[in-house]
């Protein structure tokens, strides 16, 4: 048995190839016939990393038919370029990725680049670069698969899936120490362990592609279910909140239709107010679910650019000066310094327009209102404080959840949807800032939210 098991290199090369070649179709293929666009982004980093490597296997196996900078600088350099990208496309599909992840992907393969060459350029021995090529592709997969088997609630696919790449590693290091006391001579080699290790290599690369899909897929079904859950939750809201303003509105027009004559011009004017009331509410509550679905079919475009946080609050306290008055309730802006930001100017007239409009209703008649701007840790921080009836801990817990349906009557006894602050929380998110609250009943309120500052 042993004396079949030796295999040619360069036909396992060739086999290299021809598997590269075929799951790249099969990833492009897949990109664009079945995957959302997030998704769609992140199966091309991967395939570009196996199409990567393909070139870089070519390259190898043309060695000594082609320049040894080819064959052996360009080559493995690509295959350090094809292992990068296709850790970013993993570390994509973790739950608690960072920019940070990124980065130390493309820092450990230019240092492993770098080592390779420098290697090279001193003459290494071939075991010495075969040793050196071990050490970078680990250190390259090391992160993303520590990511992934601590990651909390793994299911199945996760668990086939670390489990892959942890046997990868395990196998890279099985190599390297074979060869520190075995030293290798002669780049193509002809021995059992060689085969050995390019067949499990072959096989779990393979195996660690279909356990990539499998992944993908169970994200894209995540965000399936989440649409379906977040669209019955939309008509909910449209057949409880919404009905119930249109029903008052139609109330009140059939007693004016119906007994007009019967009213005094006082009397008559006191619920043409209440229509007016009710009109407004519904036109609220559309206008809100109107926008909140544009975001969630990315119709509404996110377009950044830096704007003074000082004006743009200063005009929101303008247009709720009456609303304001109304209540007889002190609105005011506070701020020691000019903040500049990049965000979408409509994105964020719409947060604080909903927050000054949600402080307003829930603050009693001779109020108070503060809007303070501060620049804390790189972020603008601003902070909408009310005296009014407060929240309690159990409203808190439902705040900027679609699913959880979180509201309390105002002050008037006007009423919401809490589809405002789901709002709110949309578009805060879209400029990588964070929106939560902070109150208790009958001690006020404050909603804050962060921006990232104008570099």
């Amino acid at each position: 048995m042993f004396e079949l098991l030796p295999l040619d290199p360069k036909t396992l090369f060739l086999l290299y190839f021809w598997a590269n070649f075929f799951i790249c179709i099969l990833i492009f293929s897949y990109s664009f016939s079945y995957a959302t666009s997030d998704n769609r982004k992140i199966l091309k980093i991967f395939g570009l990393g196996k199409l990567l490597l393909t070139m870089g296997w070519i390259l190898i196996a043309l060695r000594n038919l082609i320049p040894d900078f080819v064959s052996i600088n360009i080559a493995n350099t690509i295959l350090f370029s094809a292992c990068c990208y296709e850790t970013i496309a993993m570390l994509s599909l973790l739950k608690n990725k960072s920019k940070k992840c990124y980065k130390l992907q493309i820092a450990i393969t230019i240092l492993a680049a770098i080592i390779f060459n420098i290697v090279v350029l001193l003459n290494g021995t071939i075991n010495t670069r075969i040793l050196v090529v071990s050490a970078g592709i680990f250190a390259i997969y090391l992160p993303p698969t520590i990511g992934y088997i601590f990651e909390k609630k793994n299911n199945f696919f996760r668990s086939f899936y670390v489990f892959c790449y942890a046997a990868f590693e395990i196998l890279i290091t099985i190599r390297a120490v074979y060869n520190y006391f075995n030293p290798q001579e002669q780049f193509f080699n002809h021995t059992v362990f060689d085969s050995l290790y390019s067949v499990s290599l072959f096989l779990l690369t393979l195996i660690g592609t279909v356990g990539f899909l499998l992944l993908v897929k169970e994200k894209q079904d995540l965000k399936i279910r989440k649409l379906l859950n977040d669209k019955n939750q939309f008509f909910s809201i449209i057949a409880h909140d919404l009905r119930g303003p249109l029903g008052s509105s139609v109330g009140l027009s059939e007693i004016l239709v119906e007994e007009i004559d019967g009213y005094s011009l006082e009397e008559i004017k006191e619920i043409t107010e209440m229509l007016h009331q009710s009109n407004k509410n519904s036109y609220k509550l559309l206008e809100n679910l109107l926008d909140w679905s544009r975001v969630q079919t990315g119709m509404i475009e996110f377009s950044p650019q830096k704007i003074t946080l000082n004006t743009l609050i200063n005009e929101n306290i303008e247009l709720n000066k009456n609303a304001a008055l109304h209540k007889n309730i002190n609105l005011r802006f506070e701020s020691a310094e000019i903040v500049e930001v990049e965000a979408d100017k409509n994105m964020i007239e719409t947060v604080v327009r909903n927050l000054l409009t949600n402080a307003i209703k829930f603050t009693e008649k001779n109020g108070e209102i503060t809007v303070t701007l501060n620049q804390k840790d790189q972020k603008a921080e601003i902070s909408i404080i009310d005296n009014g009836i407060g929240i309690t801990d159990t409203v808190k817990e439902k705040l900027f959840k679609i699913n959880r349906k979180a509201t309390q009557k105002g002050t008037e006894n006007e009423t919401g949807s809490g589809l405002g602050l789901l709002l709110c929380h949309e578009f805060i998110k879209k400029h990588k800032g964070e929106i939560w609250a902070n109150g208790e009943p009958g001690k006020g309120s404050t909603f804050k939210f962060t921006l990232p500052l104008a570099q």
